[in-house]
């Protein structure tokens, strides 16, 4: 019998060895497992009473609090003709849904899927394309970045059932196109704006499917709404139109404001396959109809000038903290910024100060950066007032400089 050797996509005993310290660490002081409750101007008051402002938030756009998605999440839930159906939305689905996919597909310019979340998504997505579904049928050979968000990683066992798996350095077109010389069907997965800072590389991509037809599978999670004149985010922006080989996949749980994820496609071609044959997709676990009822109000917003401003909005905010506090992400449009640490401990310590100060934003290590690369993660919103966010700067400055000194003194 022909065995498959353990550890080749995955090693969780290994996982939790190497990162599970820190998480105890960070726990230790207070930076992880924090009860809150939120004020009417956004603060959050943790259980122990001390009150901070959140920049952890990946609601970019601060639509998570905003009147109209609040005003759809009460209403629908006093429409008695709008229900959960508590089954597969293969066999019934709310109306709600068909609606708010509808509004997608006008905000990508392109046929929408929703989903309970981009994990769900992922989950069915990646092993259809790994078997050739969403092609010709023949299996694909599947390229992961090696950043590639761990919500797509961990997919990565079942592709292997389905086709050749392989991972490549981050952003290594050259090693991309080595590949795609050698086999015949390849697609890439990666980010599209990656959480902890960076993109992936649109130009060269698309140089090479069109050379190779390359497919590419991008989840843009933290580009969407912040970019785009509809806020389709930074892969479909850059892309006159969605070809048939380019899926883009997000979680709505960041600047959407709402939450479970969307796909979108070239058009409904592979719609049945997908959502009848996409496991997760199709089981009894889908959103509820105040998703749907969220997911509808964000994307009229999406659809309006008030989205505009409210990109502009953050703009200023991103250009008031780079003035003060210099980074490898400043001057990006994109409002994720790292404060870099010489270790886990440093990283704790960093948030720690900043938490006292009034203001929470996450030490981050491995796994979710790469080992010897540890910082603080700052993600900017455009619901913070300008006042607060000269208050934030002002304070990063000075514990970047504090422990900038103490490394000095040591």
């Amino acid at each position: 019998m022909k065995t498959t050797p353990p550890h080749r996509y995955r090693n969780a005993s290994r996982l939790v060895a190497s990162s599970d310290p820190s998480w105890t660490t960070a726990q230790a002081h207070g930076l992880i497992d924090i009860s809150a409750t939120a004020t009417p101007d956004g603060r959050l008051i943790s259980s122990t009473g001390h009150e901070f402002i959140n920049l952890c938030s990946c609601s970019y756009l601060g639509l998570h609090r905003h009147p109209k998605i609040l005003k759809a999440m009460r209403d629908v839930l006093s429409d008695g003709s709008q229900v959960h159906f508590s089954l597969s939305t293969v066999r019934i689905r709310p109306k709600l849904m068909d609606e708010a996919e509808a509004l997608m597909g006008e905000i990508f310019g392109a046929h929408a899927i929703l989903g309970l979340s981009a994990s769900v998504l992922s989950a069915s997505l990646l092993p259809l394309i790994a078997a050739g579904q969403l092609t010709d049928g023949q299996p694909t050979t599947m390229v992961f970045d090696k950043r590639a968000h761990f919500s797509m990683a961990y997919i990565k066992p079942i592709c292997a059932d389905e086709s050749e798996v392989l991972t490549i350095d981050h952003n290594d077109l050259n090693a991309l196109a080595d590949i795609c010389k050698t086999r015949t069907r390849v697609a890439y997965v990666a980010d599209g704006a990656y959480s902890t800072g960076g993109t992936t590389l649109m130009d060269g991509l698309l140089a090479l499917q069109e050379k190779y037809g390359l497919f590419l599978y991008f989840d843009d999670a933290h580009s969407i709404s912040v970019t785009g004149k509809n806020g389709e985010g930074l892969v479909r922006s850059h892309l006159k139109e969605l070809n048939p080989l380019t899926l883009v996949m997000a979680s709505l749980n960041k600047g959407f404001g709402t939450s479970g994820g969307v796909a979108v496609l070239n058009s409904n071609r592979f719609d049945q396959i997908i959502r009848r044959h996409g496991g997760p997709l199709g089981w009894s676990q889908s959103a509820s109809v105040v998703t749907f009822a969220a997911t509808k109000a964000s994307a009229e917003i999406h659809l309006s000038d008030e989205l505009g401003a409210l990109q502009k909005k953050l703009q200023q905010n991103i250009a008031l903290f780079d003035s003060i506090v210099s980074t490898q992400q400043e001057g990006a449009k994109l409002p994720v910024r790292l404060i870099p640490a010489d270790s886990d401990k440093q990283a704790i310590h960093m948030a720690e100060q900043l938490l006292s100060r009034g203001f929470y934003a996450a030490p981050v290590y491995f796994p979710i950066v790469a080992r010897g690369q540890a910082g603080v993660r700052i993600l900017l919103r455009a619901d913070i007032e300008e006042k607060d966010m000269l208050r934030f700067a002002h304070a990063v400055a000075a514990v970047t400089e504090n422990n900038t000194q103490s490394e000095v003194a040591q």
